[in-house]
């Protein structure tokens, strides 16, 4: 695979791959879902929770993309 330029190979070492780490480790830190409480809208910090790990998730990987393209 090239870059574009001739000559030159495409790398995909770049610092910003690490931050694809975040939406992976996160949802594995039990610690912080292990409540009822607060809730939002009725539903269990648990619940809610879950959907603002996929929002992590979103971001960090568009984030990277748009830093690699």
């Amino acid at each position: 695979m090239s870059t574009g330029e001739p000559g030159q190979p495409r790398t995909d070492r770049s610092p910003w791959n690490w931050l694809l780490v975040l939406p992976i480790v996160l949802p594995l830190l039990t610690f912080l879902f292990n409540a009822d409480e607060p809730r939002l809208f009725g539903f269990p910090l648990f619940y809610w929770l879950q959907l603002a790990f996929i929002g992590v998730g979103v971001v960090s990987t568009t984030i990277v993309y748009r830093m690699t393209k």
